[in-house]
């Protein structure tokens, strides 16, 4: 009795063949209404993101908008100021080195040059001596570096 060996008999859950169900239709629309969902959801993110950051310009160029429309205030008065008399007098008196009828111009000289002069008396008639007058670049090295200028 020679048996050939069995093979396992196809109605054995480890030998049959997986079916896949078919897919209803229920299952059919929501997995399209799932994908909608994600794609709006996706979407919308991305607006939002955008709103931000499109909010946060406006923001910014509001902000620059009020600092310069600020800045254009500023300079209408001061072009009005300029256009007006007390400027052109101020002007005249700092930069113009201009003065009025009665009015003297006085120039600021360094310490170093405006030492009294002795006066030297000669036979009961006092007399000043003079120094001798420092030359210009010698003035404003004074002027420039508070100090006396190098000897050459």
């Amino acid at each position: 009795m020679d048996q050939a060996p069995r093979s396992p008999s196809p109605d054995t859950p480890s030998q049959r063949p997986r079916q896949l169900k078919p897919l209803s239709s229920t299952q059919v629309m929501f997995a399209v209404i799932l994908a909608v969902g994600l794609m709006l959801a996706v979407n919308f993110s991305s607006r939002i993101v955008a709103d931000r950051s499109l909010t946060d310009v406006q923001e910014t160029v509001l902000k620059e908008i009020d600092v310069l429309k600020q800045q254009n205030d500023d300079l209408q008065k001061r072009l009005e100021y300029v256009k007006s008399d007390a400027y052109v007098e101020a002007w005249a008196h700092s930069e113009g080195k201009m003065v009025r009828d009665g009015e003297m111009l006085v120039f600021p000289v360094p310490s170093t040059y405006a030492t009294p002069m002795p006066i030297v008396s000669t036979g009961g008639v006092p007399v000043q001596t003079t120094l001798p007058r420092p030359e210009n670049w010698q003035v404003w090295w004074a002027l420039f570096f508070d100090a006396p200028p190098p000897d050459f």
